[in-house]
């Protein structure tokens, strides 16, 4: 009998909507590949149930032009790094014409010690040269490189912070977020690393061919010959060992979903006896890299052999031919030692081009997808000359023939025709079975959305016509989950009146029934609160969201089911901060609290996006219709004794 396929299994298979997005991985490098060394893939194993995948490549480099733009910004970094390279180039050329000086003339007999110690001093010369170009370049390159990516993900969280949540909708944050760390990664390896490894080698290749015609023509005719046998293995196994290091990372991010979701849920196994399976699942897997891991091994090896045997077996020929010239006088002992060191130098940098072509393709590729972030517009935006919202503020809101449909859900309607009328300082309370649109009366309302059909006004003003931060400036919101931030109490409470002193925060707290328990905190305001408020309960939680509000002051309060998760304790608590809440404001409810909705000064009842019923909480339950059913089943257990 099958066995059936658990989440952390479907999650490594499969994509979230949206297609994501994930770490690079590195290449073996030629150099790596020349000295016979291991490479490594240095794909970051995410954990969780889904696995974004790698940025693809991209066809040609023209995507790159946005990492240039960023680079020209920093013209006198760009010309030190281009400087610093030029001069480590030159000087690594020097090097072996350094040494050919100096056994030509330095080591034949009856050579003079003053030019022997003068060659030598020349060839420490260029090597201290040498050591302080690398060390200028090494600067100047990861500066860059450090700078590039952090204003390219400035602006690109400066635009994020200006999408509707409608393309957060559409689009996974995962993957954005993952084109924000690992895309923007791999383009500081571009800028740091490979942008000036190719300009490097290029100079070296063409300079040290240039210079072995001048020294042995002959000779560097047959390295021409002899450097493609070098490069045409390396990348048809370079190739080869990327695709299996790649694979071997997926079946490491399936080891780390499993991980995550086992222990994540090990109540549940062990309540349900799966411990077993649990373990079969796990040894299935890390055989799985282990068997990977082997290929990659067997292939790493035989490149490394085929490699160090074609590079010394062309090496030993060419030092056969010249130590032939050598015995009939056709070139020089310092001459022949010159081109050795100069034919490796040029064949590690036209090997390493070949690396840093596909660098570059995989660093366009990440460009690319930080670009589309960048060149996002907004669903929702200021008009070019928004309309002044009335001072002082009133505090109405209009709803008029609205119909709504989401982007991801354009076959159903949320909101049907729906018209509503919120007089200054009224409590509507919104109720209405699961999915029949309350939530969506606030995300139009605090323009998130805009509608298909239809107008919503604020104090007489078209919200389309305003604009969308002042609109939202009038209205604070309390939400079912108090959602907090990673940050002390102080940072959440102010949130959303981040000017608020020290007096105001105790000020809201006291109103929120806050004042004790954050009183009690070992710093009190500046005590961290955790990932998420994690340190809180949810009473508490939802207690700061209300202070939170209260601190923001605005004339519109929204009410998001803020009662509905919480204990009978912890719901009185925060119902009374709630009651001082809304005192002077106009209140938008969305109520599942039998409290709540008869103190409402009207009850709206949705159902299929359309307003079925309104009235009284003694209207509607003697109406008999929807909202007496739901009142019964719903809120029974919270009638008065």
């Amino acid at each position: 009998m099958d066995q059936p396929i658990s989440p952390a299994e479907r999650a490594a298979t499969q994509l979230p909507p949206g297609g994501l997005s994930g770490p690079e991985f590195e290449t073996p490098s030629a150099a790596g590949a020349y000295s016979g060394g291991e490479g490594h893939s240095g794909g970051e194993a995410h954990s969780g149930g889904v696995q974004p995948d790698e940025a693809r490549p991209a066809r040609t480099l023209g995507p790159l032009k946005m990492i240039w733009a960023e680079m020209y910004k920093y013209p006198g970094h760009t010309a030190m790094a281009l400087l610093a390279l030029l001069v480590t180039a030159s000087a690594t050329l020097a090097i072996p014409a350094g040494f050919k000086l100096i056994i030509d003339n330095g080591f034949s007999a009856g050579g003079d010690p003053s030019d022997i110690g003068r060659w030598f001093r020349y060839l420490l010369l260029i090597v201290v040269v040498l050591a302080i170009g690398t060390a200028l370049r090494f600067y100047f390159v990861s500066w860059l490189g450090e700078r590039v990516v952090a204003d390219i993900r400035l602006k690109v969280q400066d635009n994020l912070l200006r999408l509707a949540p409608s393309f957060y909708e559409e689009n996974s944050p995962k993957e954005i977020s993952s084109r924000m760390t690992a895309d923007t990664a791999l383009i500081e390896q571009v800028v740091g690393t490979t942008v000036s490894v190719a300009l490097r080698n290029v100079l070296m290749g063409l300079g040290g061919t240039a210079y072995l015609f001048w020294l042995a023509p002959q000779l560097t005719i047959w390295l021409v010959v002899a450097i493609p046998l070098i490069i045409l293995p390396i990348a048809y196994f370079g190739r080869r060992v990327r695709n299996i290091s790649r694979t071997s990372q997926d079946r490491v991010a399936d080891v780390g979903a499993m991980v995550t979701e086992t222990l994540g849920a090990m109540k549940i196994v062990q309540a349900f006896n799966q411990e077993a399976r649990e373990n079969t699942r796990f040894s299935s897997a890390v055989e799985a890299i282990f068997d990977t891991a082997k290929r990659r091994i067997m292939l790493r090896a035989a490149m490394t052999s085929i490699i160090i045997m074609f590079i010394f077996g062309s090496i030993t020929l060419i030092l056969w031919r010249g130590a032939l010239g050598v015995s009939t006088g056709e070139i020089s002992g310092g001459t022949i030692a010159a081109f050795v060191f100069t034919a490796a130098l040029v064949a590690g940098a036209f090997g390493a081009l070949t690396e840093v072509y596909g660098d570059l393709l995989r660093g366009a590729g990440a460009a690319s997808r930080l670009n589309e972030l960048l060149n996002e517009k907004p669903a929702i935006a200021p008009p070019a000359r928004p309309e002044l919202l009335p001072q002082p503020p009133r505090g109405s809101l209009s709803f008029r023939n609205v119909t709504f449909r989401y982007p991801t859900r354009l076959e159903v309607a949320a909101l049907k025709d729906f018209s509503l009328e919120v007089e200054p300082g009224e409590t509507v309370a919104i109720v209405g079975p699961s999915g029949a649109g309350k939530s969506t009366i606030f995300q139009l309302a605090e323009r998130f959305y805009d509608p298909q059909a239809g107008s919503i006004r604020i104090d007489g003003v078209p919200l389309t016509s305003a604009d969308p931060a002042e609109i939202r400036r009038r209205m604070a919101l309390v939400p079912q989950d108090g959602i907090l931030f990673s940050a002390n109490a102080r940072d959440n409470l102010r949130y959303g009146e981040w000017d608020a002193t020290d007096e105001d925060i105790w000020e809201a707290a006291r109103a929120a029934n806050a004042e004790t328990f954050l009183r009690d905190l070992p710093d009190g305001l500046d005590t961290y609160l955790g990932e998420g408020g994690a340190r809180l309960s949810g009473g508490q939680q939802q207690r700061i969201a209300i202070a939170r509000a209260l601190l923001r002051d605005a004339p519109i309060l929204l009410l998001d089911e803020a009662t509905s998760a919480l204990d009978a304790q912890s719901e009185q608590l925060v119902q009374q901060a709630l009651d001082r809440l809304m005192e002077n404001r106009t209140t938008l409810v969305i109520a599942h609290r039998l409290a709540t909705v008869r103190k409402a000064d009207r009850i709206v009842v949705l159902e299929g996006g359309q307003i079925v019923e309104q009235g009284t909480h003694a209207q509607l339950s003697d109406a008999g219709g929807l909202y007496a059913r739901l009142a019964s089943l719903q809120f029974a257990n919270h009638e008065p004794g």
